[in-house]
């Protein structure tokens, strides 16, 4: 298997008991080793009452992103510290965008970096997150 197939069917697996990021509406945009990208759109339930994004919202999107490009060799990871700085926030309606990059990978840790923007490409959040392997496999025999 390719390391491209072997991402798309660890993000294929993960997707089909992701009842979290599905129920928010999240869709999964792109997948290869170390990165990924996801999208959202801000719904009503998701407006705090600034009349804005919840920020737990964009967390979510991007340590969604986060999981999808971690989990794409096979190998099971979990979030272990993350760190989100707001720039500005989402509003209803807006389609929320999150772009995980790898930037490490070592061992049984990662570090990624992702990028949440908005509607017209600005930036939303940045996120830096670290994660740890969590032992198992997606698939045993690759």
């Amino acid at each position: 298997m390719t390391p491209d197939a072997l991402a798309r069917a660890c993000a294929d697996s993960m997707w089909a008991d992701d009842h979290a990021s599905r129920g928010l509406g999240m869709s999964l945009d792109f997948v290869a080793p170390g990165r990924s990208r996801l999208s959202m759109t801000v719904g009503q339930a998701m407006v705090n009452g600034l009349g804005m994004c919840h920020g737990g919202f964009i967390f979510t999107l991007a340590d969604s992103a986060m999981a999808f490009a971690s989990n794409a060799y096979g190998d099971r990871a979990l979030a272990q510290h993350i760190a989100v700085t707001y720039v500005r926030p989402g509003r209803l309606g807006e389609r929320l965008v999150a772009e995980a990059e790898e930037r490490v990978r070592s061992g049984r840790t990662g570090m990624y970096d992702v990028r949440v923007t908005g509607d017209d490409g600005s930036v939303v959040a940045e996120m830096r997150g670290h994660t740890r392997l969590a032992g198992g496999k997606f698939f045993p025999e690759v």
